[in-house]
């Protein structure tokens, strides 16, 4: 697997994932040579080379000088995620989230939000690619993600084990009428089907953040951040 992009390689330097080389651009510049020093103090291959070698091996051009390579990435389980989990906790389910773009921004907020973990489905969800590890910044290698065959049990075993379920769906409760205590299950749906019906009658609660202005929808990542905040600011 490759990971591109300097902030992204400075964050899988920090992770114990085994990292088998690093390319960078000759005459480095900047935070290259921070990743070199890095690199170098891990113990980490380093090979430099031309721009056009990094052209050839990067997935969509945006390398920035650097990629590196690691073995595929190392989903955790679902009961790696609950088993984690303390008193106060906040983990995030994914349902439809099909683009690369915004599961990466999802596991990049919920890293930052200080979430326990991110849960995606095995059908109909973007799985973490080298795009998405380079897009969340290097948030998913700090964050456990668990694949699910099937997000509904995934809700199931939560609720067993004492989570408060809740929707993030256009027509529901006001997010800030609310108080949030415990452990709490955000699923954030896809842009255009959003959290599918089934599942969300899995949930306990639906939450509506309002909207003041003429347009009815919010980009999926930037909704997450809100509702994750909100609830976390306990």
């Amino acid at each position: 697997m490759k990971t591109e992009g300097r902030n992204a390689v400075l964050e899988l330097l920090k992770t114990d994932k085994t990292i088998e080389k690093i390319l960078i651009e000759k005459n480095p510049q900047g935070s290259l040579n921070k990743i070199f020093a890095e690199a170098r103090r891990a113990g980490v291959k380093v090979q430099f080379v031309d721009r056009r070698a990094l052209d050839r091996e990067s997935e969509e051009g945006r390398h920035q000088g650097v990629i590196a390579y690691t073995s595929d990435y190392s989903y955790s389980t679902l009961d790696d995620i609950i088993g984690a989990a303390e008193k106060e906790s906040v983990v995030i389910l994914c349902d439809g989230i099909e683009d690369v773009h915004n599961l990466g921004s999802i596991i990049r907020v919920a890293e930052c939000a200080g979430a326990d973990g991110v849960i995606i489905p095995s059908d109909k969800c973007a799985s973490v690619t080298d795009a998405v590890i380079r897009i969340s910044a290097g948030a998913a290698n700090h964050i456990k993600v668990a694949k699910v065959n099937s997000l509904n049990r995934a809700i199931d075993s939560l609720k067993a084990a004492g989570y408060w379920v809740y929707a993030l769906e256009a027509d529901g409760e006001n997010i800030y009428d609310k108080k949030y205590s415990g452990k709490i299950a955000l699923v954030i749906g896809g842009e255009d089907s959003g959290v599918r019906r089934l599942t969300r009658e899995k949930c306990d609660f639906t939450l509506s953040i309002p909207l003041r202005g003429k347009v009815n929808s919010l980009n999926a990542s930037v909704a997450l951040g809100i509702a994750v905040y909100e609830v976390t600011k306990r």
